[in-house]
């Protein structure tokens, strides 16, 4: 990535912050701040805590199986997942794990081309497919009993005899381009905001690089970078082999000797340095765009075992599960005001699962974040946005959630994390991850969690781990230089509504308007979209 660009100076102009209606109604800054801004002062300089780091994850046995049977399913589910993943990208060939997982799962084998693959996939209505993150490779396979042994040979053919096609190789890594130039910089603003996040929390860090890679990296890769790291980094010695539904002793010996063809050990393991903790940085990425994202979060030690891990989770399922209408955030800033379409929080990284509202599992990290996402606001109305999320964080934080409410959350939650586990596939990867984690049954154990929590205990939790001091904070948006300086500068950003407020909603949108941003005036910087994850 080029080096980011900071804001000049000399730009003085300003968002438009007004709004055109027949009727309308306008908060309007207060002469003097209100007494909860006046508690909640962000101090010029946010503490600097000592860098974030973690324990390595647990490292299961070479082929590790783990085995969900069930002779009443008429379909067999593999997944093999690999400890291997965009922290192995050498530098200079960031994006080099996911381009290889692609050409192996879709590029086809010796027997069979690219083509022929499919030709043969289909008709059995089998699955195969393979997905990269931060530190894991996954290869996921799904097949009726009857089509078995053609799928098997299939299915480890592509790990152990691939075809490395020079066409299918110079087609994904278009496509992996594509993903960067076209997806990543110009379509997706949510995933762009994610992505710049990450860049900001991590930078310097193996993690700080989009999983799909670098423009530059992309175009240097050759064929035989891709078949090296193959051989680097799908190994026995990272690989837990998942099987569901109707498995028997004699495919688990069948899988296991197969996969025993791949190279025993490849690369030493990359290990991860501590991560700077300082909050208030800012980065604006700038790109033609009619809304703007906002992705916000700091690097925490928290994770899945942790004992605060599951009162913090409930917390901030309270606060905006995923797409899901009953939380705070959602019902103050898109319900009651209008202002975008979601509003979320999240107690560790969060993917979401294609085709559901669920994370997706198998994205395990030594190295976790605690994020909020604001999808999206039209621009006028991103700083009100901003400051709303951090006021509804703060009342969290001091205040803790009323046992009614409370009540709500986890009866909803002791409900919906069932639906976590509704398939084979999500199973496995549920087992495969608390392998890593160490936190064997970890659905069951959330649920045993919730029913023994209270306001107080989950209270005591947030209060020991959420910090909105530490927060560092993504925009994408046109109108980067103005953004910039309304972060900096920090005048009242009032808002107005197209329709009659309740006097107690326009009442808190007082204290919401002036509400200090935790951000360091001098940490603000912009890059533009088109140079971002250029190398």
């Amino acid at each position: 990535m080029r080096p980011l660009m900071s804001r000049s100076l000399a730009l003085c102009a300003v968002l438009c912050l007004g709004g055109c209606a027949t009727t309308s109604q306008t908060a309007p800054a207060p002469e003097a701040p209100p007494p909860q801004a006046e508690q909640a002062q962000a101090p010029a300089e946010p503490p600097a805590p000592a860098p974030v780091s973690a324990a390595p994850l647990k490292r299961p046995e070479p082929l590790q199986l783990v085995v969900q049977a069930n002779p009443a399913s008429p379909i067999v589910s593999f997944r093999l997942v690999f400890h291997s993943g965009s922290v192995d990208d050498p530098k200079g060939k960031e994006g080099i794990t996911s381009l290889t997982a692609d050409l192996l799962s879709e590029g086809g084998t010796q027997s069979l081309s690219s083509a022929q693959l499919l030709d043969v996939l289909f008709p059995m209505a089998a699955e195969l497919s393979s997905s990269t993150d931060k530190e894991f490779t996954v290869f996921a396979g799904r097949v009726h009993k009857d089509h078995l042994p053609r799928f098997l040979d299939i299915f480890t053919d592509v790990l152990l005899k691939p075809r490395f096609s020079p066409q299918e190789f110079e087609r994904l890594r278009a496509r992996a381009l594509s993903d960067v130039r076209n997806g990543l910089r110009s379509e997706n603003d949510e995933l762009l905001g994610k992505v710049a996040l990450d860049s900001l929390l991590f930078q310097g860090h193996p993690y700080a690089h989009f999983v799909g890679g670098t423009e530059k990296a992309l175009e240097a890769l050759t064929l035989e970078d891709v078949k090296a790291h193959a051989a680097r980094v799908f190994t026995q010695d990272r690989l837990v082999i998942g099987l569901a539904g109707p498995v028997d002793e004699a495919l688990q010996k069948t899988v296991v000797s197969r996969l025993s063809a791949l190279p025993a050990t490849g690369a030493p393991r990359v290990e991860l340095p501590p991560v700077p903790s300082t909050g208030g940085h800012v980065l604006v990425v700038q790109k033609p765009t009619l809304s703007t994202a906002v992705s916000m979060g700091y690097v925490t030690s928290l994770r899945r075992g942790d004992p605060d891990f599951f009162p913090v989770a409930l917390a901030l399922s309270y606060l905006g599960e995923h797409r899901q209408s009953s939380g705070v955030l959602f019902n103050e800033l898109r319900e009651k005001r209008g202002l975008n379409y979601g509003d979320y929080a999240y107690a560790e990284h969060f993917i979401e699962q294609p085709g559901t509202t669920y994370n997706r599992t198998n994205i395990a990290r030594t190295q976790q974040d605690i994020t909020l996402w604001i999808r999206p606001v039209v621009p006028a109305n991103g700083v009100f946005a901003t400051r709303g999320m951090l006021y509804f964080l703060d009342r969290l934080v001091k205040q803790g959630i009323p046992q009614d409410k409370f009540e709500l959350s986890r009866g909803f939650l002791l409900g919906y994390t069932r639906l976590w586990e509704q398939t084979d596939q999500r199973r496995l990867g549920y087992a495969i991850d608390s392998l890593f984690y160490g936190t064997p049954g970890l659905l069951e154990q959330y649920r045993a969690a919730l029913e023994k929590m209270t306001p107080e205990s989950v209270h005591a939790a947030v209060r020991r781990q959420l910090r909105p001091e530490a927060l560092n904070f993504a925009f994408v948006t046109q109108e980067a230089q103005e953004l910039a300086k309304l972060l900096e500068e920090q005048p009242a950003s009032p808002i107005t509504y197209a329709s009659p407020k309740a006097p107690a909603l326009l009442e808190e949108d007082k204290a919401i308007i002036t509400w200090p941003l935790p951000i360091r005036a001098d940490a603000i910087q912009i890059v533009p979209a088109q140079s971002f994850m250029e190398k």
